[in-house]
């Protein structure tokens, strides 16, 4: 870990929004999930969900890129998933045509956001549709009648980034001490923070530079030594 690539992990971790996120319905294309979560990490989402029925294969490019930044957590049900994050305070908006839509740049995105897209061919689900407090589109004016869901999302998002930074959210850390120093962990020396969720021990201090102040495993051994004799 150089003094470099800390600063450069801090920096993006502090610009993550603990409060945006996308909900992708029926993602069973694993290179769409993929330009999905390239497309969250970009825009500084902290998570993004998942709602399918279907075991979601990785791809590659999940593998590679932004699938270390940026946790994916799975849901089977489109109504827990729903209840789940309205209970943190999001307003549920829903990409659907209906007659209620509004133009996605009419949205509020610096409220605690969370965007449902379904698949290309057939949208949301009618859970979903229900469960949102709003239903946003992308005005389109050829032939076509709906685009790509990354692209989809990309808009939306770019949007709720532009609004966000109008406001001043991405120029300090919006989350709270210790989720932050737990990422920054997890960021800058995984296979250490892997070890100790396994074992149950702390992480240990990190110097300026990202270097650990102590072994975290030294206690550990000492204590296994003693119970061995």
């Amino acid at each position: 870990m150089t003094p470099e690539r800390f600063a450069k992990l801090k920096q993006v971790l502090q610009r993550r929004q603990p409060d945006l996120t996308l909900v992708a319905e029926n993602a069973r294309n694993p290179q769409n999930l993929a330009a999905l979560r390239r497309t969250c990490d970009a825009v500084g989402v902290l998570q993004m969900h998942a709602v399918s029925e279907q075991l979601i294969r990785r791809h590659h490019m999940v593998a590679a890129g932004s699938g270390k930044w940026l946790p994916l957590k799975r849901h089977q049900s489109m109504a827990a998933v729903c209840d789940e994050l309205r209970d943190q305070g999001f307003q549920i908006l829903a990409a659907h045509q209906s007659r209620h839509a509004v133009d996605f740049r009419d949205v509020d995105y610096t409220r605690p956001s969370a965007i449902v897209l379904g698949g290309e061919l057939w949208g949301v689900s009618a859970t979903a549709a229900v469960a949102a407090d709003r239903h946003i589109t992308v005005p389109m004016h050829g032939q076509v009648r709906s685009l790509n869901v990354s692209v989809a999302a990309a808009l939306v998002l770019y949007e709720a980034m532009r609004q966000r930074e109008a406001v001043g959210y991405y120029e300090s850390s919006r989350l709270d001490p210790l989720t932050y120093q737990r990422l920054l962990f997890d960021w800058t020396h995984p296979g250490i923070a892997r070890r100790c969720r396994q074992l149950g021990l702390p992480y240990p201090a990190l110097d300026d530079d990202g270097n650990l102040l102590e072994n975290p495993f030294a206690r550990a051994e000492v204590r296994d030594s003693s119970q061995s004799r």
